[in-house]
């Protein structure tokens, strides 16, 4: 027989911990692998145009003309398996493992053999249970073509292969670490266009689990005024929509920047509910002209789709806050009939009496959370407008001090700009009633002040207002790690990845649980953590500094040089010396062996 060779992608696949199933429950185990064989992984292949090339007791080598295929057949079925093991104890659960490499094989009838298949197999030896990893060829072939990310784990020496791979986990959309995990593998939702083109292509996602109380998302509302240019306009009446339902503890609200991934498409509210793990999902309409505003909305039950209500608000320009607050007000009392009047009325907060201060304020807001000291240079002069019309505006004082703080840290530390960062924090703490500007103003007094009771006390204050404030469970998370409290450092990150699931703010909680793995000297978490904020936001330099230190604390020298070099371009002059700034922590443990790591990373001293 003549042998040819031909480009393949190949997968490999077993079951983890099999030799253990089987000595548990030979007969029960060889029927439910047959069964997931028969009913999920055999459809799914030949959906996705692949060929079982044999089969080894608990493992299988499959062949993909299209690496694409390959990896989104090899996600579906990992995406498939908690359902399958959902009544079954976690000993005896059947969790496979899964390696894929694109290469040159040799075809001898209809087996398979080279290194194109070794390479395979040693991958998916590496793999996690409930894992997918690949080579460096095939993230090379699909990382612009999948909605994945896939985290770089760096080269591996496998097995009988002279050279080392490079070797990536791929985390597929909405998969969320377990709170109560800190050690736990972190996800993360690819970003806001990969997530755009999915939904595009029409591709659905498991459904998240609905929380143990009434949850809701607020869709972007259409602006019908005719004027593109009112677009923020309608933008930030569904943020007050947002933030006025956050105000009331029962409601489990997902916040405005994952629904906003919604805007301008044409969606499917049961889908939506599904993604984002609500029952409740609001969607309507803004209307302005002249001196009136017209809102329409519409409540519905994203597990029936069936319209709960629908009502219309009219009224004057100046009273647009009363309509905000009336559409909320009745939202919840569908939602919960029951509902006392003083919990409704927790959905009533102050207003900047100026709407021409308030629109400063939604200007300001697209160049504020980079954050870097140019962007914060954009958004400052708007925000110095607003309290020039209203000055007791807490919200604008909030993100000043914040605009402040950027330019203190990344700017050069200057001392005129950190007091100016924490006059406006005080002043934003002292309007006391509006969530995300006490959390935001608490960040601040932590950073510029290191009052970090001071900061906590704000956080509190906050989440008295609203415990579904993304924002603040995030921003909570790194002031909690740099104090050391790590486990409430990682508890309040996980929690705002699930109130955000979409949120190009992930940075903020992906960094503190960077800080608080760090700390606690799990640099394979950290390297992970600071791979997604940095996905989330390629201008921050923060997570790759943190990402430079986890990879010199594990000699990962190659690594850790292409880390430095990115963040020295990032922010030209960076130092040793000016890198640690950046990082509060109390304990100076802390700060010597993030020093000592940066400088084993090769990060210049200075």
């Amino acid at each position: 027989m003549i042998a040819t060779r031909r480009l393949a992608a190949i997968l490999a696949a077993d079951v983890a911990g099999y030799s253990r199933l089987m000595e548990a429950d030979e007969e029960g185990t060889l029927e439910r692998l047959k069964a997931l064989r028969a009913e999920v992984i055999d459809p799914k292949i030949a959906e996705h145009h692949g060929r079982v090339v044999k089969t080894t007791g608990d493992g299988m080598l499959v062949e993909f003309a299209s690496v694409v295929d390959a990896v989104r057949c090899a996600v579906e079925v990992q995406q498939a398996m908690p359902e399958r093991n959902t009544d079954v104890a976690a000993d005896n659960r059947i969790e496979l493992r899964i390696g894929i490499n694109l290469g040159d094989v040799i075809v001898e009838g209809d087996d398979l053999y080279g290194d194109g298949v070794n390479i395979a197999a040693r991958i998916e030896a590496l793999a996690d249970a409930g894992g997918v990893f690949v080579s460096n060829t095939v993230h090379d072939h699909v990382r612009d073509r999948l909605p994945f990310v896939f985290e770089d784990l760096g080269e591996q020496q496998v097995k009988n292969i002279a050279r080392p791979v490079r070797v990536y986990r791929v985390r597929a959309t909405l998969t969320h670490p377990a709170a109560s995990a800190p050690g736990s593998p972190l996800s993360r939702i690819a970003g806001e266009g990969a997530e755009r083109q999915r939904r595009e292509a029409g591709e659905g996602n498991p459904a998240l689990p609905l929380p143990d109380k009434p949850s809701i998302a607020v869709l972007p509302f259409a602006n019908m005024s005719g004027d593109p240019e009112q677009e923020y306009f309608a933008d930030g009446m569904v943020e007050e929509i947002i933030t006025a339902l956050s105000r009331i503890r029962w409601l489990f609200v997902i916040a405005r920047n994952s629904t906003f991934t919604y805007k301008g498409q044409a969606v499917d509210v049961k889908r939506v509910g599904r993604e984002l793990g609500v029952r409740y999902v609001l969607e309507g309409s803004v209307r302005k002209g002249g001196n009136r505003v017209r809102i329409t909305a519409q409540l519905i039950d994203a597990t029936t789709g069936a319209h709960l209500w629908a009502d219309r608000f009219d009224g004057l320009l100046e009273d647009v806050f009363e309509l905000q607050d009336k559409v909320a007000i009745s939202v919840a009392g569908i939602i919960e009939p029951t509902l006392r009047q003083s919990e409704i009325d927790r959905a009533r907060r102050k207003r900047p009496d100026s709407l021409d201060a308030y629109d400063l304020y939604l200007r300001a807001l697209p160049s504020v959370f980079i954050p870097m000291p140019e962007d914060a240079d954009k958004a400052l002069p708007l925000l110095g407008k607003a309290i020039e019309l209203e000055p007791d505006y807490a919200a604008a004082h909030a993100i000043i001090a914040w605009c402040h703080e950027v330019r203190y840290l990344r700017g050069g530390m200057q001392e005129e700009t950190r007091l100016a960062a924490l006059h406006h924090a005080r002043l934003a703490i002292a309007g006391g009633d509006d969530a995300a500007a006490l959390a935001t103003a608490g960040f601040v007094v932590a950073v510029c002040g290191r009052d970090y009771e001071a900061a906590l006390a704000a956080f509190d204050r906050s989440f008295a207002l609203s415990s579904s404030s993304a924002l603040a469970l995030g921003l909570s998370s790194i002031v909690r790690a740099w104090k050391g409290d790590d486990a409430i450092a990682v508890e309040h990150g996980n929690r705002a990845l699930r109130l955000s699931p979409f949120d190009p703010l992930t940075y903020l909680p992906y960094v503190g649980l960077a800080y608080a793995h760090f700390a606690a000297g799990r640099f394979e978490e950290t390297v992970a953590a600071a791979s997604l904020a940095t996905q989330s936001n390629p201008r921050f330099s923060v997570p790759q500094i943190l990402h430079a230190a986890a990879l010199g604390s594990l000699d990962r020298s190659e690594d850790a040089k292409t880390v430095v070099q990115r963040l020295i371009e990032l922010q030209p002059g960076l130092t040793v010396a000016t890198a640690i700034l950046s990082a509060r922590y109390v304990d100076p443990k802390n700060i010597a062996a993030l020093e000592n790591a940066l400088r084993r990373a090769g990060l210049p001293d200075g």
